[in-house]
C-alpha cells in the first residue's frame, strides 16, 4: 500500500527509469548536451586520482615519503633542480627531515616529480 510519501509519482518514476536505461545499458554518457557529463581526468592529474585510494597504513616508507613531498611541493614546483626544491620546501614550511633529504641530493640533478626525488634518495642510501 502506497501512503503518498514518495517524492515522485509512479508515472514520473517510470519516466526517469526509461531515461536512464540507455546510460545503464551502454556504460557511457548518452546525453546530447556535453555540459551534463562529468569531466574526465586531466593528463597531469596524479595517478591516485585515477586509481584506488590506498588504505590508511598500507603505504610503504617510499610511498609515504613521496606523498609527503608531493603534498609540500605541489605540481607547480616541477621540473626543478635541488636548489629550487629546497627553496620551495622552506617557503611552505616543510618538516626539516624533508628539507635535509632533498638537500642531500646531487646539485646538478633535475627532478620532474616527487617519485624521481624518492628514487634518487633511495639510490643514494
Amino acid at each position: 500500500m502506497q501512503r503518498g510519501s514518495d517524492r515522485l509519482s509512479v508515472r514520473k518514476d517510470d519516466e526517469m527509469k526509461h531515461e536512464l536505461q540507455g546510460l545503464l545499458r551502454s556504460g557511457h554518457p548518452t546525453r546530447v548536451e556535453e555540459w551534463h557529463d562529468p569531466e574526465p581526468g586531466a593528463d597531469d592529474d596524479p595517478e591516485i586520482a585515477s586509481g584506488p585510494v590506498p588504505a590508511v597504513g598500507s603505504l610503504g616508507a617510499d610511498e609515504h615519503l613521496r606523498v609527503e613531498l608531493a603534498r609540500h611541493l605541489g605540481r607547480a614546483a616541477f621540473p626543478a633542480k635541488r636548489r629550487d626544491l629546497v627553496h620551495t620546501l622552506s617557503e611552505r614550511h616543510a618538516p626539516d627531515r624533508l628539507i635535509d633529504l632533498v638537500n642531500g641530493l646531487p646539485a646538478d640533478g633535475a627532478y620532474g616529480s616527487a617519485r624521481e626525488i624518492v628514487n634518487a634518495v633511495s639510490r643514494r642510501s
